[in-house]
């Protein structure tokens, strides 16, 4: 009579109220030994009922996990794993029981990982799908088991799935994209160096196809590009630049520009800041037209937009002449950079504008990129950059300025007048604070205005002569040499 008890005690388990008497009557503790059967039909009731006698009931599944049940319900899933209504009812439960923390550490030390990837591989329909990623996505929160689960080929399977069903407009099958992303997601961010490597190793060809998540889910592609740590190695950078990611993203950004989706254009813009940083990558996206694409996004009115976007085409000009000649005489984005150098609402994004700015002039060399900079009003911000609190910044303008000045100071002299730039370098001399780097390039710059007569005559009259003077005892043998050598053009003697 067993199978037939256990039977109507899954039909009575059905009802809410009936719960209460059957866990009273210890029928949960009296069930347990029955998922030892061999009797598919009694594994079948049995389990049904214990898993609706104990839904959303945390004590009695944690009383189950502590007296074993994991091990009954993996055996289940390997022995059975033709069974259709068994597995179902094996991976409800284990759906309901996988949140728990003891129930993850008892999975730990079964091969359940093998199972999940076994019936994740042979689901045929949606609702199969969805409890076997539900299961997945629960036992990935723990490292162990996302170690288990790449090295049982779990890549594999979500890249075939979403070979199948990538370009489907079904919202069943969107669903599913979703989740075989998320899933990618939880398993690419892993403490265990192992299971990260397997799994960047086996994904590597299927990369490409992963971007295209991101049109389901902003976070996928936020995680997997910009947070999880994957773009922080160049090979993968280069990798992923030789299948065509970039274009994927740009395709997703210029999808998104219009829609407003911000979260999707900065998680996008970051993937490319980081695409960007390889020197082989910069050459090939910049042959491929990135830059220009890129601008494309200048009408954005997004602050988190824009400084990503400045980001992005500031690595990308960084150590390219050819980037920096094509973006410093570009019109439109010298315009939107000198209003972004205005944009006190955005400390952000102005430190960024000033920032492409001033690496578009260190980079270049054509006068006319100087004098476009120079129609556009760039140049009195860079001479407010050269006093930021951030010495990094003050070295970028103070270094840009300096090769501005070299390939044309007659085009600047007016404007660095205008600006002061030679009291804002005295003040900087003058100033116990300032860090020798920045002592030493302004000195550096001092010397290239000297070549101009109405700026000498400035640097004459301010008496920074006398700075210079006391800057060759500095502590920093730098700054000595380089006052040394201002001292000696200021007299004439070089």
């Amino acid at each position: 009579c067993a199978v037939k008890a256990a039977q109507v005690l899954s039909e009575i388990a059905k009802n809410e109220e009936m719960k209460k008497p059957c866990i009273e009557a210890d029928l949960v503790l009296t069930l347990i030994p029955l998922l030892e059967s061999t009797d598919q039909e009694m594994l079948l009731h049995a389990g049904r009922a214990i898993g609706r006698i104990c839904y959303d009931n945390r004590d009695l599944q944690e009383e189950l996990v502590k007296v074993g049940v994991i091990t009954s319900l993996v055996r289940i899933l390997t022995d059975y794993a033709e069974s259709e209504p068994l597995v179902r009812v094996d991976l409800l439960a284990l759906c309901n029981l996988a949140d728990l923390e003891t129930a993850k550490e008892a999975l730990s030390k079964t091969k359940v990982a093998e199972q999940l990837v076994k019936q994740l591989r042979r689901a045929e329909n949606h609702e199969r799908l969805e409890i076997v990623f539900e299961v997945l996505q629960a036992v990935a929160e723990n490292d162990a088991l996302k170690v288990q689960l790449v090295e049982a080929g779990v890549q594999e399977v979500l890249s075939e799935i979403l070979l199948r069903l990538q370009g489907s407009s079904q919202a069943e099958d969107t669903c599913i994209v979703k989740a075989a992303s998320d899933l990618i997601v939880s398993l690419l961010p892993g403490e265990h160096v192992l299971g990260k490597m397997v799994l960047l190793r086996n994904i590597q060809n299927s990369l490409g196809q992963l971007i295209f998540l991101a049109s389901y889910e902003c976070n996928t592609i936020r995680l997997l590009i910009s947070e999880s740590g994957f773009l922080k190695t160049d090979g993968n950078c280069v990798r992923m630049v030789q299948l065509g990611v970039v274009h994927q993203l740009l395709d997703l950004l210029e999808k998104h520009v219009e829609s407003g989706d911000v979260s999707v254009q900065h998680a996008a813009l970051s993937a490319l800041r980081n695409l960007a940083i390889p020197v082989v990558n910069k050459v090939q996206m910049l042959e491929e037209g990135v830059a220009e694409r890129i601008q494309a996004l200048l009408r954005s009115e997004m602050p988190p937009v824009q400084f990503k976007l400045l980001g992005t085409l500031r690595m990308l000009a960084d150590g390219q002449a050819d980037a920096a000649e094509i973006l410093g005489q570009d019109p439109m984005l010298l315009n939107r950079l000198v209003q972004w150098c205005n944009a006190n609402d955005h400390t952000g994004v102005r430190g960024e504008a000033n920032r492409l700015l001033a690496s578009i002039l260190r980079h270049n060399r054509s006068q006319k990129v100087v004098k476009a900079i120079q129609e556009a009003q760039g140049v009195k911000h860079l001479v407010s950059m050269t006093t930021s609190e951030h010495a990094a910044m003050q070295n970028e303008a103070l270094n840009a300025l300096a090769i501005a000045s070299a390939i044309d100071l007659e085009t600047l002299e007016e404007s660095f007048k205008e600006s002061q730039l030679v009291q804002s370098l005295h003040k900087l001399l003058q100033d116990d604070n300032t860090s020798p780097e920045v002592k030493y390039n302004s000195i550096g710059l001092l010397c290239s205005l000297l070549n101009s007569g109405d700026l000498r005559q400035e640097i004459e009259e301010d008496k920074i002569k006398e700075t210079l003077e006391q800057l060759c005892s500095h502590s920093n043998a730098n700054v000595v040499k380089e006052a040394v050598t201002a001292l000696q053009v200021l007299r004439g003697e070089t």
